[in-house]
């Protein structure tokens, strides 16, 4: 029987080969994830986790998993708006784990924080465990996205709430048309400057192109078993936050 294929950034391959290929981008460009971050979204990936933190509203004592979390920056922010808590980072590459928990915040913060080597579609976790689901700039990079809602959904506690940040498409084709020949051109490039690793840019670049658009993505969420779900475009429609409730 012919194995299934999924997309690994416009290359068709074995569902069998993508965790490990993921494995290995993150797992090159962990020590300098933040620092592309900044570069490529020119800082502005802060004003879309302070806008996911505002629509989140993060209340004292809630319980969070942070699935692909990686270096821990929505796990930080939750609990500094929350004022006390726990967070969950959940990521499957353990070389982004070590450089989350080697940031400034998590020596503060460490009775607050677990850091799990884990799978977005296989939780190592109990049913009804999470207040709160967050996946930032991960869900694109599951193989099989579907799964990894239906298992937030699971782990989310009656009355949870799912969100997810994720880059999307902008409505309007020729401010799309820039974008694109910004994001070909330049962040493979910037990926070879700051982090020796062009490959692993082209990969991010194509797996935005790859990846559903909002009322796709909204459908999904809906099918894992999700309420009142909805969606924000930011920046035009660059990134986006998914939200839904376990009712």
């Amino acid at each position: 029987m012919n194995e299934k294929t999924t997309h690994f950034g416009f290359t068709e391959i074995p569902e069998s080969e993508k965790a490990t290929r993921v494995q290995g981008v993150f797992g090159s460009v962990a020590s300098k994830y933040d620092v592309m971050n900044d570069a490529m979204s020119l800082g502005i990936h802060r004003l879309w986790k302070d806008a996911m933190m505002d629509w989140l509203a993060p209340r004292p004592g809630q319980k969070l998993l942070d699935v692909a979390g990686g270096t821990g920056d929505i796990s930080f922010r939750f609990l500094k708006r929350a004022g006390h808590g726990h967070a969950t980072v959940l990521d499957l590459t353990e070389p982004m784990l070590v450089a989350g928990r080697q940031r400034a915040e998590a020596a503060s913060m460490a009775d607050q924080l677990d850091w799990v080597v884990g799978d977005a579609m296989a939780l190592p976790f109990e049913d009804n465990t999470f207040d709160t689901y967050t996946i930032s700039f991960g869900i694109r990079n599951v193989t099989r996205p579907q799964e990894a809602l239906n298992e937030a959904f699971r782990v989310l506690k009656p009355g949870g709430r799912l969100m997810v940040l994720e880059f999307s498409q902008i409505p309007t084709p020729a401010l799309q048309w820039a974008y694109d020949r910004y994001s070909f051109n330049c962040i493979p490039v910037m990926g070879k400057i700051i982090a020796d690793d062009r490959d692993s840019y082209q990969y991010l670049v194509e797996s935005i192109r790859k990846f559903p658009d909002q009322e796709t993505f909204l459908g999904m969420v809906r099918t894992a078993g999700f309420d009142n779900a909805k969606y924000r475009n930011l920046s035009l429609g660059i990134a986006c936050l998914h939200s839904g409730w376990k009712l």
